[in-house]
């Protein structure tokens, strides 16, 4: 059978997805530094008024900065038809697959307590089981990968869609002791409740909610998944680009809609959320793809692809080690003279620490994954 020319190969990286994940990782590892020092030394105005876009919502709404987490799992679910598609085609079979996925899981799930939940404090009255990012990605993998293993596309797409309803259901129609059944304040829902009854003490302490968002952190990731099938199918790459706008265009649409009555809020990863985050994932998406992969002007994103072939370790890295101080060995002495843009130069600083660091190992090949 002669092979589709616009078809990716299951083992084929695509350039665009890389650079994605490296814009996302840029502004995870030194991105809010850099940008905030710019526009605070900067003082102009309209400038100014973008201050705002990279600080989180406190509860219910949306800014830019609320993006990044939700990008980071929408990547992992762009990269697993991929990834899994690889695995199946070079015979591993089901129980293999499996036995990787939980691995995989479990790891992400330390790295998520050794990066945020005080694990290396050795200390059980410090210590968080479920409360950071990894540790979200580790739980809609693990689902993602049950759905994906055992559905087609369009069942894929109708369990999604059910796991939205579900979440809604749950926190709009089930009471919750001391409260009352379809109350979104940060004490008193029941995605927070159960987090409590269930974690304990080992429980975080904020207001963003882990095992009951699990189902939409899931939900997250088969959006990226959904993407991915579209990336890996026949149609041409120009088709690729409309379908990808048009459903971000649409899932923005939807997740505002249902915000009327079920918010946007990040902290419960409620059901809107989950299509209005996603809504944008899959236009940054679908533009990093016409640019990179369709128009073929990849130079420009060379420094994010450093940064995205190696994510999971710079995540790491940067939650272990502070570069800043390592950067201030270069630029401290300099803030006599610096006003204000100490800040901006010693953010850059660090960063272009941590760069080098991955453009030596991308050099070099060397790739960590887990």
């Amino acid at each position: 059978m002669m092979k589709d020319r616009h078809a990716v190969e299951p083992g084929q990286r695509v350039l665009s997805v890389d650079a994605l994940r490296g814009f996302d990782m840029f502004l995870i590892i030194g991105g809010y530094g850099i940008i905030t020092g710019f526009i605070k030394a900067l003082d102009v105005g309209f400038l100014n008024a973008l201050l705002p876009q990279t600080r989180h919502v406190p509860w219910a709404g949306f800014h830019f900065w609320d993006l990044i987490m939700p990008l980071f799992l929408f990547i992992v679910g762009v990269a697993m038809p991929f990834s899994l598609g690889k695995r199946l085609q070079r015979g591993d079979t089901k129980k293999q697959l499996y036995f990787h996925i939980i691995k995989r899981a479990v790891l992400l799930f330390i790295l998520g307590m050794i990066a945020q939940g005080n694990l290396l404090e050795y200390d059980l009255s410090k210590l968080h089981i479920y409360c950071n990012t990894l540790q979200a990605i580790a739980t809609g993998y693990l689902i993602a990968s049950i759905i994906i293993l055992n559905m087609n596309v369009v069942w894929q797409i109708a369990t999604t869609v059910v796991m939205l309803l579900l979440f809604w259901a749950l926190m709009t129609f089930v009471p919750v002791p001391g409260s009352q059944a379809g109350n979104l304040t940060p004490d008193g829902n029941l995605a927070i409740y159960l987090d409590r009854l269930i974690l304990g003490r080992f429980e975080d302490g904020t207001s963003y909610t882990w095992i009951a968002s699990s189902i939409t952190f899931a939900c997250t990731v088969m959006m990226g998944t959904m993407a991915g099938h579209l990336l890996r199918s026949q149609k041409p790459p120009t088709a690729k680009v409309i379908w990808l706008s048009a459903a971000g265009v649409g899932s923005i649409v939807a997740g505002w809609v249902w915000g009327i009555w079920f918010p946007i809020i990040k902290h419960l990863w409620t059901s809107s959320f989950v299509l209005f985050s996603g809504g944008i994932c899959l236009l940054l998406l679908a533009a990093f793809y016409l640019v990179i992969d369709v128009w073929g002007l990849r130079k420009w994103a060379f420094g994010f692809v450093v940064i995205g072939t190696n994510a999971i370790a710079v995540y790491m890295a940067t939650s272990l080690f502070d570069f800043r101080r390592i950067g201030n060995i270069f630029v401290g002495g300099l803030d006599k003279w610096l006003g204000p843009w100490n800040d901006f130069v010693q953010a850059t600083a660090a960063f272009a620490i941590v760069w080098l660091i991955l453009y030596f190992l991308y050099r070099k090949k060397i790739f960590i994954k887990i």
